[in-house]
């Protein structure tokens, strides 16, 4: 980054000091109030509450905010209605991207699901949209993740757990069987660029068989260097410069041709869980947006066009009123990023849209049914913060992947919230609490001047590159498992109120039997059957563009079609880029 550019942090601030409309609250009713609040404080309250009056909140992944004992206009002196909150579908957007919210569309009920060969986690798909899921959601095995075929000897023993395993076209079209592709939004998590270079493309080669024009296909991918070069932890990474133009090739691509697809999920979400603060989770993704969208607009194309289907993934923990509240700031933060920075016109282009996912690192594997309280009230903070989809985690989720019966719990939470509570009923039932907008300045304030920090290392590549980001990983994490261990942050049936109370056992999944070897029989008769010398000038045409400056996602739509496996594609990569050691420092 330019030393004399302005940061994010300075072109905001100067835009909103401009903007600044009327204070909500008259200085003479806040002078009157402070006076009264003093005498209160002074004669009412206790000599330890008043000497202890912040305290910091010890919850697990917090984002260490300390918190008043009580809040009232003080705290928000200077909030003004319209430019800090304004009506909902209205900027600054901190109330809701649509007018009527949840009225007009409840959240998307998008539970993940992955496991075995595609046979298997094809039944698991039709039972859930047998059982009201509006949305699916797939998650594929390590060594699909990985970048690894089945038969490759780095998968062994891997092949189909934690998630689907996926080795090329054929599988793509097997896990979608009798799934109307047009009908019903798909979220393809493939974590990295590089998968997702790989893998969707071959379902676009699926519905391309199935006579489905790409414009009718509906949902997103994650499409994030951040799990490529950061969280993933796996045997062989290719550059981050490298990884981040593939990530950049995925958004061109996909914008250009599937119109009403996410090209990327912005994730804080895999990021958090590893371990970091709430605060460097969301602003690690805005990083990112922001790096990402002044390259397509260097590579030519207006912001408008390029941020209409950007998206977010978070994570939502314990600290309730804080989960709600991060929302709101990020949201109106990103409008602010779009408008002020980027001078964008379209309103669409400054929503921040996110798709949402309660945090798996807290379930916990004793007393697991305490994992169901946990995740209910984290998706109804979710809910009161405005998200546009979610998924619950299952109560088991800390010894396998889900049950039937799990899975149907976790969908049934999201359903007794849209149904039952009447929650959906108000847009943002938080707003104007004195306590949810003094966090939700608070936070947002801390999201940008990490950002800032970001920026001054050159954005965020560059920030990966010098291992500020593995640092800030690793300094977290030691400090929460410290707290964890000492029992500051409280796990309740873990690290206190124990019991000696035996709980039943409970039906953990078993993974379906053969799956590696399906697998692998498939692979055979797949390498047997196709056309090599097609097969190897696809593999050869990828890698030329890898080696150019050419968008090198239409050459691995011709790898899909001719039946090229995930593996092949990926030696393709590292042949062309070579690979990359990221820092480490635990």
């Amino acid at each position: 980054m330019d030393k004399n550019k302005e940061t994010t942090r300075e072109i905001i601030n100067k835009m909103v000091d401009k903007n600044k409309g009327k204070p909500l609250f008259s200085r003479v009713a806040l002078s009157a109030i402070k006076k009264e609040f003093d005498k209160w404080k002074g004669s009412n309250v206790r000599e330890y509450d008043r000497n202890n009056w912040a305290v910091t909140p010890q919850t697990m992944l917090g984002s260490g905010i300390p918190r008043e004992m009580i809040y009232s206009p003080l705290n928000v002196s200077d909030l003004d209605y319209s430019s800090d909150l304004g009506n909902s579908g209205q900027a600054p957007f901190t109330r809701g991207i649509h007018p009527n919210m949840y009225r007009g569309k409840k959240f998307t009920i998008r539970q993940i699901n992955g496991f075995g060969g595609p046979e298997d986690t094809n039944e698991r798909l039709k039972f859930m949209i047998k059982n009201g899921a509006t949305g699916l959601s797939v998650i594929f095995d390590i060594p699909t993740v990985q970048m690894y075929d089945s038969d490759d000897p780095i998968s062994r023993g891997q092949v189909g757990t934690s998630g689907v395993a996926i080795d090329s076209a054929d599988d793509m079209d097997i896990l979608f069987k009798d799934i109307p592709l047009e009908d019903i939004t798909i979220s393809i998590v493939t974590h990295y660029p590089s998968n997702t270079a790989i893998l969707f493309p071959m379902f676009l080669a699926t519905a391309e068989k199935r006579g489905i024009p790409w414009e009718k296909l509906r949902g997103s991918v994650q499409n994030d260097i951040t799990l490529e070069e950061v969280v993933r932890s796996g045997p062989e990474y290719i550059p981050p410069r490298d990884c981040f133009r593939i990530q950049c090739d995925n958004v061109e691509f996909i914008r250009k041709n599937v119109p009403n697809w996410n090209f990327v999920t912005l994730n804080g979400y895999n990021l958090r869980d590893y371990g970091t603060s709430s605060i460097t989770e969301m602003a690690v993704a805005i990083a990112n947006g922001i790096q990402t969208i002044e390259t397509l607009i260097l590579r030519g194309y207006k912001v408008d066009w390029i941020a209409k289907r950007l998206a977010f993934f978070w994570s939502i923990s314990n600290d309730f009123f804080d989960e709600v509240s991060r929302i709101r700031a990020a949201r109106r933060l990103w409008y602010k990023i779009m408008k002020y920075k980027f001078n964008a016109k379209d309103p669409r282009s400054m929503w921040m849209r996110c798709h949402v996912q309660t945090s798996g690192i807290t379930l916990t594997r004793q007393e697991p049914l305490n994992n169901i309280v946990r995740a209910a009230l984290q998706a109804l903070s979710a809910t009161f913060g405005g998200a546009q989809s979610l998924h619950v985690d299952s109560y088991d989720e800390a010894y396998a992947v889900p049950t039937e019966e799990s899975a149907l719990i976790s969908l049934r939470t999201q359903q007794i919230i849209q149904s039952e509570t009447a929650v959906t009923e108000v847009v943002d039932p938080l707003g104007g609490s004195y306590y949810v907008e003094a966090l939700t300045n608070d936070i947002e304030k801390r999201i940008l001047d990490e950002v800032s920090e970001i920026e001054k290392l050159g954005g965020y590549v560059q920030a990966i590159e010098h291992g500020w980001i593995h640092r800030k990983v690793a300094n977290y994490f030691h400090s929460e498992q410290a707290r964890m261990e000492a029992g500051d942050i409280k796990i309740v049936g873990n690290n206190c109120y124990k019991s000696s109370y035996k709980t039943p056992p409970i039906d953990v999944f078993k993974y379906p039997q053969g799956a590696e070897e399906r697998q692998k029989e498939k692979l055979a008769k797949l390498k047997e059957s196709r056309n090599s010398r097609k097969v190897e000038k696809a593999l050869k045409n990828l890698e030329q563009a890898c080696r150019s400056d050419t968008n090198i996602v239409p050459y691995s739509v011709e790898c899909a079609r001719h039946g090229c496996t995930e593996g092949e594609i990926f030696k393709v990569f590292k042949k062309a880029y070579g690979l990359w050691k990221p820092p480490v420092f635990f």
